[in-house]
Parts: C-alpha cells; sequence; structure tokens
C-alpha cells in the first residue's frame, strides 16, 4: 500500500500472510469509505460505507459532544420529541435567557431548591418578565402570606 520494502517469513506468506508491511497499511487497503468533516468542529472523520449510507440527516459528527451540540440547538419547542404545547417550558426559560440562578428573596444559589415562580399567578404565561428564581421557602411564604407577597413585590420594583 505504501510501497515500503519489508521482509516476510516464508511461512506467514505460505499461509496467506505478509502482504502488508504493517497494520496501517492493512487497514488502508480495507477502508472503502470516504473522510467527512464534523459539522460543528470541522474535525475529519472517517465513515464507513453503512454509516454514510444509513444517515438520515447526512450530518456527520466527530463524536458525542459534537453530536449533542447540533442536537441541543436543533430540536428545541415545537421540534422537540418530548414538546407538549410549551405550557411547562417555563422552567428553562430563565436559564435560557441567563437569568443567574439565585432566590430574589432571600439569595440562595443552591440549584437544588429553586423553582420558577409566575408573578401574576398565571402558569400558562411565562414570559420572561412574569417570572422569577425562588427557593422553596420563599415560594411558599409568597404564595401564602401577603406581608411576605408585598415584600416580593418591592424586591421585583
Amino acid at each position: 500500500m505504501c510501497g515500503k520494502e519489508f521482509h516476510a517469513k516464508p511461512s506467514s506468506v505460505k499461509n496467506g500472510g505478509g502482504k502488508y508491511c504493517s497494520r496501517e497499511c492493512h487497514y488502508v487497503g480495507l477502508r472503502t469509505g470516504k473522510f467527512v468533516r464534523c459539522l460543528i468542529c470541522d474535525k475529519l472523520v472517517y465513515r464507513s460505507p453503512r454509516s454514510l449510507k444509513h444517515s438520515r440527516s447526512k450530518k456527520y459528527f466527530c463524536g458525542k459532544s459534537c453530536q449533542t451540540k447540533w442536537r441541543n440547538s436543533e430540536f428545541i419547542g415545537e421540534k422537540h420529541a418530548n414538546w407538549i404545547h410549551g405550557k411547562q417550558a417555563y422552567r428553562s426559560v430563565l436559564s435560557r435567557h441567563k437569568i443567574p440562578k439565585k432566590c430574589v428573596m432571600c439569595l440562595t444559589g443552591d440549584a437544588r431548591i429553586l423553582l420558577v415562580h409566575h408573578i401574576d399567578g398565571n402558569r400558562l404565561n411565562n414570559e420572561i418578565k412574569n417570572l422569577s428564581w425562588l427557593c422553596h421557602n420563599c415560594h411558599f411564604l409568597v404564595h401564602h402570606y401577603d406581608t411576605e407577597k408585598e415584600k416580593f413585590m418591592e424586591v421585583l420594583v
């Protein structure tokens, strides 16, 4: 394959071996696919004829991380397989708009206890102006005590 001269054992040649100087040359002869560029990072990647034939999107990636970056930008909103009228999408609206994950009342930053609060009380109104971060405790207090709700409205203004 590469034109390099090499020595093969006579017994290896007798058994059908000794045709290639190295494993690299052996596998170059077996490759029938082609090199394609990764859609995200533009890296050159080899794909077999089977993977070229069976690709539905005809988009190729160097690995799972690049494929995930493409998928997360492509399949959002109504294109996502689990899309249900967008009524539950409020949980990610604040994150997508890069709003810092901190409770607006007590300023705790523990993401495990943070919730999204609808300011006007309408869960279907998922405008960014109607959403804010609250921890479990502050969320309960805002919903059940008028004084806490007033404090919350003052913090927002």
